[in-house]
């Protein structure tokens, strides 16, 4: 018998869809799973609002989000994708029109991350701003914390960067949440289970760095290091959950770490076929650090 139904609004702000796209192609459990059965016994999601997949529009979907925060407060889910822009009072990115007025993502955030129960920031871009908060940020793009913080917002935030968000650090904090797990975070609000180590700790090519043998170029055999691997100082589990089923990912593929999990990411981890110094390293590590 279904004990409990955790309502989700998944908003997106500027970004790609990419995350949202990598969180539907999950293998174990499919997204199908995910959405329509009992994730853990007694236990599933109700996905209220995602603008992507969703079939309804206009003014009746929008309705679902007051609805939701009116009914359901301080228990449902919010999950946002993408940046926020907040240039302009937040005029470069909207969910909808309510009447006449234009409903921002800068407005939607905080008015419902006020009633929610968590937020989950999935993605790099919502995560620390990402590819959209990039120099020179003319739209003023932010992280969803960072939003919270100016807008004296104190619902929970947890953060899964990447970009694109592996599927399975996703569903695994949903997981979590539903098994009402308290999941360690990191000082960037990142779940340690998935971010605790070193990608340069776990990487395959760690011999080869440890035996001075370095490619020169992407797709050569040895160490990336000296083409711009940020794995020294990146934090994720890719070298041993890999992507696609498994199936791959960067180094395996050739290609440096470019360390898009990381706060700093782009400005901060580029440029990225080049060789990174120490001191390069600890001003990515300071300008990683967020309160």
């Amino acid at each position: 018998m279904l004990k409990k139904e955790i309502p989700v609004i998944w908003l997106q702000g500027a970004g790609c869809t990419g995350c949202s796209i990598s969180v539907l192609n999950a293998v174990s459990p499919k997204i199908k799973n995910l959405l329509l059965d009992e994730t853990v016994p007694g236990k599933r999601l109700s996905l209220r609002f995602h603008a992507t997949i969703m079939a309804g529009q206009g003014e009746p979907v929008i309705e679902v989000l007051s609805d939701t925060q009116k009914q359901q407060k301080g228990k449902y889910v919010l999950v946002v994708e993408g940046a926020v822009p907040t240039a302009k009072k937040g005029i470069y990115a909207s969910v909808g029109k309510k009447g006449k007025k234009h409903l921002t993502i800068l407005d939607t955030v905080v008015e419902l991350g006020k009633d929610a129960l968590l937020t989950i920031a999935l993605g790099t871009c919502a995560a620390y701003g990402g590819i959209p908060a990039a120099h020179p940020n003319p739209t003023k793009c932010k992280g969803v914390k960072d939003v919270f913080i100016e807008n004296k917002v104190n619902t929970p935030v947890i953060n899964i960067p990447g970009c694109s968000a592996h599927p399975d650090w996703f569903i695994g904090t949903i997981a979590a949440i539903l098994l009402e797990r308290t999941l360690e975070l990191d000082d960037v609000l990142r779940p340690k289970l998935f971010f605790g180590k070193l990608v340069h700790e776990n990487c395959p090519r760690r011999a080869d760095f440890d035996k001075g043998k370095f490619a020169k170029s992407p797709g050569e055999e040895g160490c990336l290091y000296l083409v711009g691997c940020k794995g020294h100082y990146t934090y994720a589990d890719c070298p041993l959950r890999q992507w696609n089923s498994g199936l791959n990912w960067c180094v395996k593929a050739g290609s440096p770490c470019m360390g898009c999990v990381e706060p700093g990411f782009p400005d901060s981890t580029s440029p990225l076929y080049e060789k990174i110094k120490p001191e390069d390293i600890e001003k990515c590590i300071s300008t990683n650090t967020r309160p």
